[in-house]
């Protein structure tokens, strides 16, 4: 006979569906007839896994009652490169990190350089670094609801993201000439100033047309029936889970926890702008979904600043003195920005050199990606897709 799904009353009066999550593994009386436990393979695959991830999952009919994640195919050992590489030469590399958010991997690295080397970079720069940092995130976070869209069955919204996140991506060319690896944040400051004449007017079009576009997309989803049976009450992270396992960012915030680097340990311009850390209560997938939507309405607000600041800001230098050369004492240092999935952060030891002595990365997506253990028990194999994809891991960030 086939188990249906459980079904409990909140206090709300919504009606929740989905298994008993962290609280308990499944038990007997959500099950009329007991079966052998199994053991699969989930993965590694695209779409349900998200490329290169591979879950060992233990089932007891559908209902799953362990499940491991293994990762490490995308191993490129990133970080023994560095000590190979002078401090400018490795920046090419942080591209191809969280390749979805590059922008986020080159600042992170090039503040903790900074750090390390008593380097300020100048403020049009920073301004500079502030605008392609929102423009990426919006760029990533339309990647994730886009494709969580399509693992859980709806296409159009697929389709509307990546139509958006096209204006993006061409905004960031005329910048920098690339549209995924930009190598454009530099250590000490940016490689070249923002341009004016099309780029301006193309940038402030964007700003005006993409609220509407946003709410529209959001609106197929967040009001789809299907979708919110998939992602309400699945997947719950309570807060002080969410807090011992490290997560940050939209899966952080999704449990209610108002963690955001860019109020939390300000850095750049943020300490100027105004914008809201976004947060939800319920903690569920449907509440990482939320953060993400309001997150890209928060980083227009924060464009917005930005164009006034280009008129108040004057062009002029963008890139600190000798920060191509640098080569800083002996010490060590950690940096961190907020990236679209949380916390990136790199700590630099240095021996004297032009070179780390040593690097070690701090990937969001790697953190982020060990509560699924926690979790991914207590639920059905259709709902791990849901709650994978509400974790929105890179694997290029996972593996290093």
């Amino acid at each position: 006979m086939a188990t249906e799904t459980k079904q409990t009353s909140e206090p709300d009066g919504v009606l929740r569906l989905g298994g008993p999550g962290l609280a308990a593994e499944p038990t007997g009386d959500i099950h009329e007839i007991e079966t052998d436990h199994l053991e699969v393979s989930m993965g590694p695959q695209h779409p349900s896994t998200h490329g290169v991830l591979r879950l060992k999952v233990k089932l007891d009919g559908e209902w799953v009652t362990e499940v491991q994640p293994e990762i490490g195919y995308l191993h490129r050992g990133v970080e023994k490169i560095a000590e190979n590489r002078t401090y400018f030469q490795f920046l090419t590399i942080t591209d191809r990190l969280d390749y979805v958010a590059a922008m986020a991997c080159n600042a992170a690295y090039a503040v903790a350089v900074e750090k390390l080397a008593g380097l300020t970079v100048p403020p049009r720069a920073e301004l500079c670094r502030v605008i392609v940092q929102e423009l990426d995130r919006i760029a990533s976070h339309l990647v994730s609801v886009g494709t969580y869209g399509l693992d859980l069955g709806a296409t159009s919204p697929f389709i509307y993201a990546f139509r958006d996140r096209e204006t993006i991506l061409d905004l960031l060319e005329m910048v920098c000439g690339a549209r995924l690896t930009y190598s454009y944040i530099r250590v000490g400051g940016v490689a070249r100033d923002l341009p004016e004449g099309e780029w301006r007017t193309r940038f402030r079009q964007f700003l005006d047309e993409f609220p509407p576009m946003l709410d529209e997309q959001d609106t197929l989803l967040s009001e789809n029936e299907i979708f919110l049976l998939r992602t309400r009450g699945v997947g719950v992270l309570p807060p002080e889970v969410a807090v011992n396992y490290g997560t940050s960012g939209p899966v952080l915030r999704g449990s209610g926890v108002a963690y955001d680097v860019r109020r939390s340990k300000p850095y750049g311009l943020y300490p100027q702008l105004d914008f809201n850390v976004v947060t939800r209560p319920t903690g569920d997938c449907l509440a990482r979904y939320q953060v993400r939507v309001e997150e890209m309405r928060q980083s227009v607000k924060i464009l917005r600043q930005c164009d006034q600041l280009l008129d108040e800001i004057p062009p002029g230098e963008v890139l600190a003195k000798g920060a191509r050369g640098v080569k800083p004492a002996a010490g060590e240092a950690y940096a961190s920005v907020e990236s679209p999935r949380g916390e990136m952060g790199v700590y630099l030891i240095s021996d004297g050199s032009n070179k780390p002595y040593r690097l070690k990365w701090r990937s969001p997506s790697f953190v982020n990606l060990s509560v699924l253990s926690a979790i991914g028990r207590g639920w059905k194999v259709a709902d791990l897709v849901a709650i994978i994809g509400s974790i929105d891991p890179v694997f290029g960030d996972v593996d290093r």
